[in-house]
């Protein structure tokens, strides 16, 4: 017997309710079925996956096979919307993924050129982590990728769509902000650093060991501004997430500090010839010198 996609499914869902009932209730199906087919995965695998009958602690093994199908499963879920959204679109399909800071600059802008010259295609835009990103591109999940990518990516046209330098960036009346000379790494870390994943690439005398001193580990975009704004602590990021709001945070450079980003735009080898790919490429490019202006 092979595993199958429901199998797992099954599984999530009884590992996340950790009861049959809520999970079969989620799932339109009998505790009974749900039942067997937790036995059937358990007997194909030879292992238990939970502790007890009652399902409401895994095994190592269940702990194991959770967090691959987890991975698994949204990667199917993911592949099946795209299809139904590619057989809905009476022209096609378009899928862009970005690192917010691009996203934010990109998007609207974007989406309103290509609905005025292509209004049969469907667009679809995703914000991520440069990671995330070239993954997306590399699996056929987007078809245009705009991400901080120091290495050939797979399938995938690359060019360099712009660079912008690391430097301070707080809220406009934080002390930083406001003294005349440019603040130095040493004063930037007795602020209060935020680190996100972006520092990972800053290479320079001093900072090396900024990850020690953080006093907080920001991993979502959102989370990140609302506490810059907040006044009280500060990040390294680049020029262009300032850029994101303009009104309340200021970026400033820090001396000695010259590390910059480069930001590629990844365009699919196999759709880099389709007309409505190759505009919005198009419209990046055209748009990347704004990327860094307030």
């Amino acid at each position: 017997m092979a595993i199958k996609i429901e199998m797992l499914r099954a599984f999530c869902a009884v590992a996340q309710s950790g009861n049959l009932a809520e999970a079969a209730g989620r799932l339109g199906r009998t505790q009974s079925a749900l039942s067997m087919t937790l036995k059937q995965l358990e007997a194909h695998l030879g292992q238990r996956l939970f502790m007890t009958d009652r399902k409401n602690r895994l095994t190592a093994l269940g702990a194991y096979v959770y967090d691959l199908a987890q991975e698994e499963l949204g990667r199917f879920d993911a592949m099946v919307a795209a299809i139904e959204a590619r057989a809905q679109a009476p022209q096609g399909l378009l899928r862009i993924a970005a690192v917010p800071s691009v996203a934010a600059r990109a998007f609207p802008g974007l989406s309103a050129e290509i609905a005025a010259r292509f209004p049969g295609v469907e667009l679809e835009l995703r914000d991520m982590e440069s990671g995330a990103v070239v993954e997306a591109v590399t699996r056929g999940q987007v078809e245009i990728g705009i991400a901080t990518a120091g290495w050939q990516v797979r399938g995938a046209t690359q060019e360099p769509l712009f660079a912008d330098a690391f430097g301070l960036i707080c809220a406009r009346a934080h002390p930083l902000a406001q003294q005349a000379n440019d603040p130095d790494v040493a004063q930037v870390l007795e602020a209060g650093l935020i680190w996100t994943a972006l520092c990972e690439g800053i290479e320079a005398e001093g900072f090396d060991g900024a990850r020690g001193k953080a006093r907080l580990v920001a991993h979502n975009t959102l989370t990140l501004m609302a506490m810059l704004r907040a006044g009280k602590l500060v990040s390294v990021l680049p020029q262009s997430v300032a850029a994101i709001d303009g009104r309340e945070l200021v970026f400033r450079p820090i001396a000695g500090l010259e590390a910059r980003r480069m930001v590629h735009l990844l365009v699919r080898d196999e759709v880099g010839e389709v007309d409505y790919v190759m505009a919005a490429a198009d419209v990046l490019r055209r748009q990347a010198g704004t990327f860094t202006k307030a």
